[in-house]
């Protein structure tokens, strides 16, 4: 059944407009009667039956409600370093697919490419657009966050306040993510984690050395060297098939 989100529900109405509501009508050619699986965003689905069909409103009556299953208990945020051409696409793509939290690019003193500042905003809501796709492709019960790009000192003491959290490192040999994860207590597996994952070039020594001091722990992902925008797929792969 076709998913989409929407705002919430008034009087058992539920409302689509814009682009979505084109998708339906000219797409998937809705019509009163049809039914479409609709979430709030806060973790509840709603089968819903159309009224009235538009291209720039759907109006649908809520049949029925349950709470989103496809949500993990831990909420993970990735902070990864910016890298180039376009695969951060890719990186948050795959990765809200796979069940992170939000995404957070992350500026680092080995990324090459730096976005102006007149041009971010305009790269946030493309990113912004393919959080929503893959949410609503893979089932999510929320649509991700793509916070604004962040300096390293940032977003390390963002993570510092927020809970645990870990930056695999090549150099590390002594803990893996799995020692790390056996670590956690179950308040732990239900709270927040933040994964900071590096650029092309890795994160330098002393980047790890502020890291650390932020309670950051250094892991390994193996013997292994993996791409930026494999690591980061990795590590959230990872996280949800053991937490869960």
């Amino acid at each position: 059944m076709p998913r989409f989100f929407a705002d919430g529900v008034k009087d058992g109405v539920i409302k689509i407009t814009g682009e979505d509501a084109g998708h339906i009508f000219r797409v998937l050619r809705g019509k009163p009667g049809d039914t479409l699986t609709v979430c709030d965003g806060r973790g509840t689905d709603y089968e819903a039956r159309i009224k009235e069909a538009g291209a720039s409103e759907i109006i649908l009556e809520a049949v029925s409600q349950s709470p989103t299953q496809s949500e993990p208990k831990l909420s993970l945020t990735l902070y990864q370093a910016l890298p180039k051409a376009d695969k951060m696409e890719l990186i948050i793509q795959k990765c809200v697919e796979l069940g992170v939290y939000r995404v957070v690019p992350v500026n680092t003193e080995r990324c090459v490419v730096k976005i102006e500042k007149n041009k971010e905003a305009k790269k946030l809501d493309r990113w912004r657009k393919i959080s929503e796709s893959a949410a609503k492709q893979s089932g999510r019960g929320l649509i991700p966050e793509i916070g604004s790009v962040m300096d390293f000192g940032a977003a390390l003491k963002e993570a510092a306040q927020n809970g645990r959290a870990i930056i695999p490192y090549e150099l590390e040999r002594d803990r893996s993510l799995r020692d790390f994860l056996d670590g956690l207590s179950d308040e732990e597996r239900a709270g927040h984690l933040a994964v900071f994952i590096g650029p092309e070039g890795g994160f330098t020594e002393s980047e790890i050395v502020r890291a650390t001091e932020q309670g950051v722990v250094p892991i390994t992902l193996g013997k292994r060297i993996l791409r930026t925008e494999t690591a980061g797929m990795a590590v959230v792969a990872n996280v949800m098939f053991y937490i869960s």
